[in-house]
């Protein structure tokens, strides 16, 4: 995959308030606004992409978040995206850049509103639908099958300090592994044949171990793609029955 990205140089042509939060030449990535004002940038200039980001949701890059998409899509697919959060960046991507019929799903209800904002600000079909704390069972009509479901799923194991809600941070269990889990147990009755499921997770050994062994008890094959998005390494873990 080519290289992609944003210059500084050409996010503060945008957004020329990004310049106060330069220092030494840098931008002050500590800083959330200057996180969220060169992530709008991104979006825009690499993607064309507008993005309202939640005062205080997580701030999702769009580069790592399409590398993670590509690993594992082609282009045409019917996906279902569960928690797609208030920026619906990836479910957008997919719907705008890889011409799928996506599904979507989010718990929050200031982000459901985010989402449904983005999603019609790009002027892309996605079928979002408000979750309640069902994952897939009970929420998702049992007739339904997708090629592909896909998330970023909650991977901590206690609240963290920070920006992060409890919904996006914590996936319970004894490494954050609980909500991965019960994704893979229950998207096997919502799979096409050779169907997938893709989780982007961070570099975290003793969670990618624990959910890759229980995905292999349920029958799944798995595969994972390590990848670097700036200076953070992130897994795609893709799991066929």
């Amino acid at each position: 995959m080519r290289m992609i990205g944003l210059k500084i140089e050409d996010a503060l042509k945008m957004f020329p308030e990004l310049q106060k939060y330069i220092k030494n030449g840098k931008l002050d990535f500590g800083n959330r606004k200057a996180r969220i004002l060169y992530n709008k940038a991104v979006a825009k200039a690499v993607f064309d992409i507008e993005v309202e980001y939640h005062p205080r949701g997580l701030i999702t890059p769009p580069i790592s978040r399409y590398i993670f998409l590509k690993t594992f899509l082609r282009g045409g697919e019917k996906v279902l995206e569960i928690g797609t959060g208030h920026s619906a960046l990836m479910a957008i991507m997919a719907a705008k850049l890889l011409n799928c019929e996506v599904w979507a799903t989010e718990i929050n209800e200031e982000f459901f509103e985010y989402a449904k904002r983005n999603i019609k600000r790009n002027k892309v079909q996605v079928k979002l639908i408000k979750s309640k704390g069902e994952i897939i069972k009970g929420l998702i009509p049992e007739e339904e099958e997708f090629d592909v479901i896909f998330s970023a799923p909650p991977y901590y194991e206690k609240p963290t300090k920070g920006v992060l809600t409890p919904i996006e941070a914590v996936g319970g269990g004894k490494y954050g592994e609980e909500f991965s889990i019960k994704l893979l147990n229950e998207a096997r009755e919502y799979l096409k044949p050779l169907g997938k499921v893709a989780l982007f997770l961070p570099d975290k050994k003793p969670l990618l171990k624990v959910i890759t062994e229980k995905a292999e008890e349920l029958g799944y094959t798995v595969k994972d793609i390590k990848f670097k998005a700036g200076t953070r390494v992130r897994h795609s873990l893709i799991f066929t029955l």
